[in-house]
């Protein structure tokens, strides 16, 4: 069985955030959901596998001022708090397994972008979806991104689990009610195409 946590530290040792295939230079599509949530400005977000994303950067550019980011690898961390160190930007940094983790507090958005779909042990995703729901307050916002039907089945080696809206709302059970969803094409460092799928929900029960 896979350590997880090794796996994601081995990648960021060989490679450089550049260049891995899930880079995005710029993350218009998270930023469109997030802004669309008309959320305050110091609304507590969590960004869940951020690692070295750029998304931090751009949230924090946009003046939001209350973001955690989750990653395993303390590696990918380290290259966001690099880029970060001068911008004043205050962020929260948890080096965890999403499907361990305690939160510190209620989030009034999580955002996942290609975690959840690598969670292939029903195990792991009934952790993941309780750990969800002791986080992201009762009127929050969930958006989550992964591999859609008829895309990859595999990323970094590691097998994933395709989904559609029925699909993940079945793993996420009552409670959520689905604002948007959609298909977005990710072009790889290398030219490949990625066929993903978003989906925007709001929580609107305690469960």
């Amino acid at each position: 069985m896979i350590d997880r946590k090794t796996h994601w530290e081995n990648v960021y040792a060989n490679s450089s955030p550049l260049n891995v295939s899930w880079y995005q230079k710029e993350p218009a599509l998270s930023l469109r959901l997030i802004r669309d949530t008309q959320i305050a400005l110091d609304a507590a977000i969590i960004d869940v596998g951020g690692g070295a994303s750029i998304l931090v950067d751009r949230l924090c550019d946009a003046a939001y001022t209350n973001i955690g980011v989750l990653d395993l690898s303390a590696r990918a961390l380290a290259h966001a708090k690099e880029r970060l160190a001068d911008k004043g930007c205050g962020v929260d940094w948890y080096e965890e397994d999403v499907t361990e983790f305690k939160p510190p507090h209620r989030f009034s958005l999580w955002h996942d972008r290609a975690v959840f779909h690598f969670l292939t042990s029903r195990a792991d995703r009934v952790r993941y979806v309780d750990v969800l729901k002791r986080a992201l307050e009762s009127d929050g916002y969930l958006i989550i991104m992964a591999f859609a039907i008829g895309g990859p089945n595999k990323c970094s080696g590691l097998e994933i689990v395709q989904y559609d809206a029925d699909k993940l709302l079945a793993e996420l059970g009552r409670g959520f009610e689905l604002l948007e969803t959609g298909h977005e094409v990710h072009v790889t460092p290398s030219d490949n195409e990625q066929k993903f799928a978003y989906f925007h929900f709001k929580r609107v029960t305690d469960e």
